[in-house]
């Protein structure tokens, strides 16, 4: 099992961060890879229960991705399962991901992203662009 840490510091305060990270209306701006739409999706990480989107990239290609939102402690963090479905819709395996919020004492607040549980390198290296792009977009959002 692999499992990949990224951080970001964040002008605005942890609150807002939190929202940024937690509220359906601020995901769908973020959420996924550059160039990644979202067509389908149920996804609210404001409290617990399942959750799912669909990728969509611009040739087409859909990617489908589901889990549960299982800890909600606004607003320091968020936890939920993760697992790829396949062609035939079949869930793969599964990791974890949290968001934590602090505050930097600035004004400002550090957000940390953990995927823990991933089946291997290869995995990790995908899930980290993946992340990282989400993340430029989340930057350029919330500030």
């Amino acid at each position: 099992m692999s499992e990949l840490t990224i951080m970001r510091r964040f002008g605005i305060d942890a609150k807002t961060v939190f929202a940024f990270i937690t509220r359906t209306e601020h995901l769908l701006k973020w959420w996924g890879p550059e160039n990644m739409g979202i067509p389908e999706y149920k996804i609210d990480f404001t409290t617990t229960g399942t959750w799912h989107s669909v990728m969509q990239s611009p040739e087409g290609n859909s990617y489908k991705v589901s889990g549960e939102v299982i800890n909600v402690d606004p607003p320091n963090s968020v936890e939920f399962t993760w697992g790829w479905h396949d062609d035939n819709d079949d869930r793969g395996h599964e990791s974890r991901v949290r968001f934590e919020v602090k505050d930097d004492g600035k004004g400002g607040a550090i957000f940390t992203l953990t995927h823990s549980g991933l089946a291997d390198e290869e995995s990790r290296n995908n899930h980290n662009m993946g992340w990282t792009s989400s993340l430029r977009k989340l930057e350029a959002t919330a500030g």
